[in-house]
């Protein structure tokens, strides 16, 4: 039986340095505007698709 891991966190984009950590990049943004264009950047360069944790807060996902 084969295991696969279905969707994993490529990158985190945060406007606040105290909300995250762990295992995934993390990249500082100082603004709304910067917030998103990091994430649209990301999600060109990565193939994968930008999700709202918090309004200061987005993960890239790669759904496999």
């Amino acid at each position: 039986m084969a295991t696969s891991l279905g969707n994993f966190i490529l990158a985190v984009i945060t406007m606040d340095r105290n909300r995250v950590g762990g295992g995934a990049p993390v990249f500082y943004a100082n603004s709304q505007k910067e917030l998103q264009e990091i994430a649209a950047t990301l999600e060109r360069t990565i193939d994968g698709m930008a999700h709202e944790v918090t309004a200061d807060t987005l993960i890239i996902i790669k759904h496999s």
